[in-house]
């Protein structure tokens, strides 16, 4: 056991004399014989008691307090028993031999107190050094000034608080939420109707042409044909996936670190989805995207020095005229900003308020604003009916100690991934554009 540096001699002392007031009471002057009883002085000598106070362990001080337990009965009893024989017990000196005996306990109880603040302490680290606030509100000098009203002076004599010891005795506090990087929000997949499946593709009838030669015709006469064909889709199901190392030991010591992986394993998934939604060429294990498969921006109709705002109302009258109405508009955050930044010619904003929030809509339409789209496009489209995205497995979390040589390093693999498809159906219901400003 680490020794710690105490001053008993006092506590001691008042035991014995605490004893020896007992024993003069008793009418027995046991006074000498409680200083130089041979257990009483090997239990003080062996702590120091009898000099200067050195570093004991609190083994010796449980060893000295029972020999002077001993003692401190031992003589008490034969006080008691020699005065009881003599007929000479009063009330009073049982009163007094009682009152000695719950002090003796109570020393005990304290010594008991020590031992167990110093189990408690972790890793044998020293008991924190009080500050000098500390040191005053918890002082009996600052207590007995408020009991008399803060009147009058008081004096303190405080333990110098250094930055040296203050240092190594101070223990820093550990937040157990982990300090994660920024996320952004994932929107697109909100904008499309969602649908479980259980197979590996999505096969679909896709119209390809129309030919309409409806016509009236004269009774009796032969009646036009008209031309549809079509033809059969597939939307394979495609897997995004990806992997990461935990010690068994970042398991066991921070739960809350697993699960802020678990969520940053996830938010990886969600980045690579979006921009595959919007992005994916088809190739390979790539999705085929809505803007690759998307109408190109045409205005309708031509009006002068179209502006941004002009130009996605141009984008919904396209996707309109072509029956497909739009319910929604994708821009980058800078391209949102810069329209929402759009002033009158009397300086007033048209969208929004500075000293205040409104919802991102335009021409009545939401408006996604994500880091996914490129800055200076524009997708504006029906995503109701223009797309389905189908998911196969929704975002699966595993982890595993079996995998390469996880055991014997002490580690373990966390494997995140999600399996989907996604169908354009209609291309000509999503129209996608450049506002030509950035060259």
């Amino acid at each position: 056991m680490k020794p710690f540096r105490i001053s008993l001699r006092a506590a001691f002392v008042c035991a014995l004399a605490l004893a020896a007031v007992a024993a003069h009471a008793a009418g027995v002057d046991l006074a000498v014989m409680f200083i130089h009883h041979p257990d009483v002085a090997l239990g003080l000598a062996g702590l120091g008691m009898l000099g200067e106070t050195r570093d004991v362990t609190m083994d010796e001080v449980k060893a000295a307090l029972e020999k002077i337990k001993e003692s401190v009965k031992e003589q008490a009893e034969k006080a008691l028993h020699e005065a009881k024989s003599s007929g000479e017990l009063s009330k009073k000196t049982k009163e007094v031999v009682d009152e000695t005996l719950i002090k003796f306990n109570e020393l005990q109880a304290d010594v008991r107190d020590l031992e167990k603040k110093m189990v408690d302490r972790r890793g044998g680290e020293p008991e924190r050094q009080k500050s000098y606030g500390e040191q005053l509100t918890e002082s009996d000098s600052f207590k007995r000034y408020v009991e008399n009203g803060k009147q009058g002076s008081m004096k303190l004599e405080l333990k110098a608080v250094t930055s040296a010891n203050a240092g190594g005795l101070i223990r820093p506090l550990y937040e157990a939420e982990p300090v994660g990087l920024p996320k952004r929000r994932f929107t697109i997949r909100d904008l499309l109707p969602v649908v479980p499946i259980t197979t590996s593709s999505v096969d679909y009838p896709k119209q390809q042409s129309r030919t309409n030669n409806a016509a009236t015709v004269a009774e009796g006469a032969a009646k036009p044909y008209s031309d549809y064909v079509w033809t059969n889709a597939t939307a394979p199901v495609r897997t995004i996936a990806h992997l990461a190392k935990l010690t068994r030991q970042a398991m066991d010591d921070a739960p809350r670190l697993v699960g802020e992986v678990d969520s940053e394993m996830r938010y990886g998934l969600g980045l690579v989805e979006e921009a595959q939604i919007l992005n994916g060429n088809g190739t390979g294990q790539n999705l085929s995207g809505i803007i690759t498969q998307a109408t190109a921006y045409a205005a309708p109709i031509t009006i002068a020095s179209p502006t941004s705002i002009d130009m996605l109302r141009l984008a919904m009258l396209q996707g309109a005229m072509a029956f497909f109405p739009a319910t929604g508009i994708v821009l980058s955050m800078a391209d949102w900003a810069r329209i929402e930044l759009t002033k009158t010619t009397e300086g007033a904003y048209l969208f929004a308020s500075p000293q205040g929030t409104t919802e991102n809509r335009l021409w009545g339409l939401p408006v996604v604003d994500t880091p996914a789209m490129e800055v200076d496009k524009f997708l504006v489209g029906n995503f109701q009916i223009g797309a389905t995205l189908y998911d196969r497995m929704g975002v699966e979390v595993l982890i595993s100690t079996e995998n390469a040589d996880d055991f014997e390093k002490n580690l373990a693999t966390m494997r995140c991934e999600e399996r989907l498809a996604l169908a354009v159906k209609r291309p000509a219901a999503f129209v996608y554009g450049d506002f030509g400003l950035v060259t």
